[in-house]
C-alpha cells in the first residue's frame, strides 16, 4: 500500500523522543525522496537527526519537529526506516526500496509481463534510427536479459493479447507487429499513424494510440476503426484496459495539469481526472484504481488514483515512464533506462 503506519510510542519519562506517526510515500526507487511525519523529528541541539534504513545512514534533506524528508541512496534495499537523535530513537518504520532488474535500456512507456512473470522491455532509440535490439526479455529471478527481437524500428508500446502473444508497436513505421515465442515478428495492422501505446481487452480487441490525436480499435479479425479522438500529445499516449472494457488513456502535454481518460466500449471519452504532471504508463489493479507514472503536486513517481478521484503518490522515484502487475505479484517499473521491480501489496487486474 502506498501509506504505512507505526505503532504508537508508548509514553517516556523524556517527552523529547522522536516519534514517526507515517512514511509517504511506503516506496521509493533508489534516490526518491521519502516523508516522514510524526513528533521531534528536527534537530536536537546543533545536531542534525541522524535517518537510517536498515542500518544504513542517509542523507536528510528536511527536517523540522512534525517532518523530516531524506533520500533513499543507491544502492539501497527495503528495509526498517529509524530515525535517531541526542534524545532517543523512533520505532522502526518499513520502507520497500525497488529492485534494479537491468539496465542500459531505453523503455519509452510501460513494461509487459507475461503470464510466467517474464518480463519484456524495449531498446526504442531515437525516432528513426534502428538498435541492434529492439526488445529485451528479462528474469524476474535475477533480472537476467536475453534479445528477444530484432530490426523492429522504435519500439514503443508493448502488450500480450488472451492467447499470450506479444505485440509491439513501432512509433517511426505506425505498424503493429504480432511476436511469436521465438522473437519472429509478422506485421499485424498498418496505417497507425505515430502508433505509441497498445492494449488488448478481454474480447481481443487491440487499441492503438497514435499520438497525433488518434485512438484506433482493431477487432480480433484486424478490421481497423477509429474508436475515439483526443487531444494530441507531445510524446506518446499510453494505454490500459479494465475489465468491463473500459479504456484509460494518458498523452502527455508540457503543461503540469495533465488528464487521464476514460474511453467506454462505445467510444464515448471524457477526463477522469485532471491533475498531474506528465503522466505517462498506467496500470488497473484489482480494485479498479489506476496506478500512473506521474508527478503528483510536484512529486514524482507512481501515483495511485482511486475510482472516487482520490490521489496519492504511491511510490517515490525519478525518470519513471510505465509499470505493470506481475502475476507473481510484483510491480515492474521502467525508467528511462532501467527495469525494477518491488512489491507494492497491490494485485493487479487480470483480464485473461
Amino acid at each position: 500500500m502506498p501509506r504505512a503506519r507505526t505503532q504508537s510510542v508508548p509514553q517516556t519519562p523524556d517527552a523529547q523522543t522522536p516519534r514517526i506517526d507515517d512514511i509517504l510515500p511506503a516506496a521509493a526507487l533508489p534516490g526518491g525522496d521519502v516523508e516522514l511525519t510524526g513528533a521531534n523529528l528536527g534537530p536536537s541541539g546543533f545536531l542534525p537527526p541522524e535517518v537510517l534504513i536498515g542500518g544504513e545512514a542517509v542523507h536528510v534533506l528536511l527536517s523540522r519537529p512534525a517532518r523530516l524528508i531524506f533520500r533513499v541512496p543507491d544502492p539501497a534495499a527495503t528495509g526498517l526506516v529509524e530515525v535517531r537523535t541526542q534524545t532517543g530513537a523512533t520505532h522502526s518504520a518499513p520502507l520497500r526500496v525497488a529492485r534494479e532488474l537491468i539496465s542500459g535500456l531505453h523503455p519509452v512507456t510501460s513494461p509487459a509481463v507475461s503470464r510466467s512473470g517474464m518480463i519484456y522491455a524495449t531498446i526504442s532509440g531515437q525516432r528513426g534510427k534502428s538498435t541492434p535490439v529492439s526488445v529485451v526479455r528479462i528474469s524476474p529471478a535475477d533480472g537476467r536479459g536475453t534479445p528477444f527481437v530484432k530490426d523492429i524500428l522504435n519500439a514503443t508500446g508493448l502488450t500480450f493479447n488472451p492467447e499470450g502473444d506479444l505485440f509491439v508497436t513501432s512509433r517511426a513505421e505506425g505498424i503493429v507487429y504480432r511476436v511469436d515465442a521465438a522473437g519472429e515478428f509478422t506485421v499485424y495492422a498498418e496505417g497507425m499513424g505515430i502508433a505509441t501505446g497498445a492494449a488488448f481487452d478481454a474480447e481481443g480487441n487491440l487499441y492503438v494510440g497514435d499520438r497525433s490525436g488518434t485512438i484506433f480499435k482493431i477487432n480480433p479479425q484486424q478490421q481497423i476503426f477509429v474508436h475515439a479522438t483526443l487531444e494530441p500529445s507531445a510524446a506518446a499516449y499510453h494505454l490500459a484496459v479494465n475489465a468491463a472494457g473500459t479504456l484509460y488513456v494518458t498523452g502527455p502535454t508540457l503543461g503540469s495539469n495533465d488528464a487521464i481518460y476514460e474511453i467506454d466500449p462505445h467510444g464515448d471519452s471524457r477526463e477522469w481526472y485532471r491533475g498531474l504532471g506528465r503522466p505517462q504508463g498506467l496500470a488497473v489493479a484489482q480494485d479498479g484504481s489506476i496506478y500512473v507514472a506521474a508527478c503528483l503536486r510536484g512529486h514524482r513517481g507512481i501515483v495511485r488514483v482511486t475510482a472516487k478521484g482520490e490521489a496519492q503518490l504511491a511510490l517515490s522515484g525519478a525518470n519513471l515512464v510505465g509499470l505493470a502487475f506481475s502475476p507473481l505479484g510484483t510491480a515492474v517499473l521502467a525508467t528511462q533506462q532501467a527495469v525494477y521491480d518491488v512489491d507494492l501489496g497491490v494485485e493487479g487486474q487480470n483480464l485473461f
